[in-house]
């Protein structure tokens, strides 16, 4: 124990430099706008709680391939679009991006909405690719 304060004390930029990068990574995570589930967690969440699969990609990247049963409403569109999802106010929605990234800003969207069961794939489609699950292809 002795060693790592002596540590601490002898190199305290280092310990500043790292408790300061924590303390924005823990920030970043708070502001995000709906919890993050892995892609089992999403099927899960589909097939015993009814939740709709938003899926924000292009049409070109739905049609390339897509998680089954979900549904296309493309980022751009979400806003004019919401009317879609009347049904599904109080029901959980995972919203499907390319890579993860998209989607907090969709869900920040929902929240706006008074969408209060948001979550966010983490990974995206590169992530569900990438564990080799199926997909349907147009």
């Amino acid at each position: 124990m002795e060693r790592y304060l002596e540590f601490a004390i002898s190199h305290w930029e280092m310990v500043l430099a790292l408790l300061l990068t924590l303390s924005v990574l823990l920030i970043t995570e708070r502001r995000k706008a709906a919890p993050s589930v892995s892609p089992q967690q999403a099927t899960v969440l589909a097939n015993g709680e009814d939740a709709l699969l938003l899926d924000i990609r292009t049409p070109a990247d739905f049609n390339a391939g897509r998680v089954i049963g979900s549904k296309n409403i493309p980022f751009a569109d979400l806003t004019k679009r919401m009317s879609e999802l009347e049904n599904h106010k109080d029901k959980p929605i995972v919203i499907i991006c390319k890579t993860g990234q998209t989607s907090s800003s969709a869900a920040n969207v929902l929240k706006k909405a008074e969408y209060t069961n948001v979550h966010r794939m983490a990974g995206g489609m590169a992530e569900w690719t990438g564990q080799n699950l199926p997909l349907v292809r147009k």
